[in-house]
């Protein structure tokens, strides 16, 4: 399997722009199958926008993004038609008006039981989604993305609102469903506090551009070397998983 092959992303000359402003600029950057990613930037880094694209859920500005060696379909008005394969999980996409315990349900979620043995989480089942707490909806949010099956998962505002427990114990669920399906996943936060003890490889953003590359917890396992454009590419490992090939 050459390097081609083991792509799932390749962003060439993207840009998105907001009322003649230009929020996002990457000019050259490769996304690996099975690998996780860390996205970190602060606040208007482009981190959000960058997932929204990736997702299929905006559409960008000029610039090229492909998945598994596409472009996203658009639809008659030039809408993106995001892809069934791909799941955000954030804030803005949970249902408001919806309960939590009808939303877990719908998401055909076990053992709900396990996630609010603590008393001070216990309540949250039973309450409509609009009067959580944000550090409720990141947790329910959280609850949702480890119990997904998409092959590219993509998190936006990681463990934000997390205590160390909790954060090491969906880390070690992400981490369980890349090893075990092969799931490509892609997280974003403030800073790389968290995402250096999950992610293989940290991109980090500083007002819509890629200021550095960085290797994360499998450190000896990827390689770096200079682009013409941004400077650095990276080469991951690549993923064969057990249970499902070429994911």
């Amino acid at each position: 399997m050459n390097q081609q092959s083991t792509l799932i992303y390749e962003l060439k000359g993207l840009k998105k722009i907001y009322n003649n402003e230009t929020v996002l600029n990457i000019r050259r950057l490769q996304f690996h199958r099975g690998t996780i990613y860390g996205i970190v930037g602060p606040i208007g880094s482009g981190k959000t926008t960058l997932l929204n694209l990736m997702s299929g859920h905006d559409k960008e500005s000029d610039g090229l993004l492909k998945y598994d060696m596409n472009q996203f379909k658009t639809n008659w008005l030039g809408k993106t038609l995001s892809s069934p394969e791909i799941q955000l999980f954030n804030s803005e996409k949970i249902n408001n008006n919806a309960k939590v315990s009808n939303l877990l349900s719908s998401n055909k979620i076990d053992n709900v039981s396990k996630y609010f043995n603590n008393s001070s989480l216990k309540l949250i089942q039973n309450k409509n989604i609009k009067n959580l707490s944000k550090g409720e909806v990141a947790y329910l949010n959280m609850i949702l993305a480890v119990n997904s099956d998409p092959r590219v998962l993509l998190i936006d505002d990681y463990a934000i609102n997390f205590d160390k427990n909790m954060e090491l114990d969906f880390r070690k669920k992400l981490i369980l469903m890349n090893k075990n399906l092969g799931t490509t996943i892609l997280l974003s936060a403030p800073n790389d506090q968290n995402l250096k003890f999950i992610s293989s490889v940290l991109i980090y953003l500083d007002n819509g551009h890629i200021s550095k590359i960085r290797s994360g917890v499998e450190k000896t396992s990827k390689k770096y070397t200079k682009s013409s454009n941004d400077k650095k590419s990276v080469k991951s490992k690549r993923f064969n998983s057990k249970k499902r090939t070429n994911r």
